[in-house]
């Protein structure tokens, strides 16, 4: 594991504080923002009080960068894998990932820079080789550019689930101020 994968996840854990148990949270108990579901999954069986720091970061490794492949895409672009697994942590994986294969599928000037992708929620080969493309035609900018577009989905997924008097209103607040725009380029 590179020092960057450990200073994300590192840094999610530290955002996510300790326990929780907000009664709006469908996730119910927390700790470092591991929800008790994902907490048993993994194996883990104590109370979530008591969970250790070792225990989470293990889990965000395997379920949060390993899993859905964001650290092949930070072999190729740190911040952007940062906003991947952020966003993963908070949204799921899977969102995350399509999120970042349609992003990639409209920023490919009507496939005259790439071929459009599938879009799958698998950070494959396809994925990765459409990523180098876009960083290629985008240089220096391509990095914003792809944070941008993952917080737009991201913004927008947040007001969906904030609005209708939803019980996600007691978050929406928050997630604006701390999920959007978290890793600059």
């Amino acid at each position: 594991m590179s020092d960057r994968i450990r200073r994300i996840i590192d840094g999610i854990i530290e955002r996510e504080g300790g326990y929780v148990n907000h009664p709006s949270d469908p996730g119910g108990a927390t700790m470092y923002g591991i929800t008790e579901a994902v907490a048993r999954a993994a194996g883990y069986r104590g109370d979530m009080r008591a969970m250790p720091r070792s225990t989470a970061f293990q889990i965000y490794w395997t379920r949060y960068v390993v899993a859905p492949n964001f650290d092949d895409v930070a072999e190729l672009d740190p911040k952007v894998a940062e906003e991947l697994v952020d966003t993963g942590v908070n949204c799921g994986v899977d969102r995350a990932a399509t999120w970042f294969q349609e992003a990639l599928n409209a920023l490919n000037s009507r496939q005259r820079d790439y071929a459009d992708i599938g879009v799958d929620g698998n950070v494959g080969p396809k994925t990765l080789d459409a990523f180098r493309a876009f960083k290629r035609r985008r240089g220096a900018a391509a990095t914003a550019i792809m944070l941008h577009a993952i917080d737009a989905f991201q913004g927008a997924h947040y007001l969906r689930l904030g609005s209708g008097n939803s019980q996600f209103e007691d978050f929406l607040n928050g997630w604006l101020a701390h999920r959007i725009r978290n890793v600059a380029a």
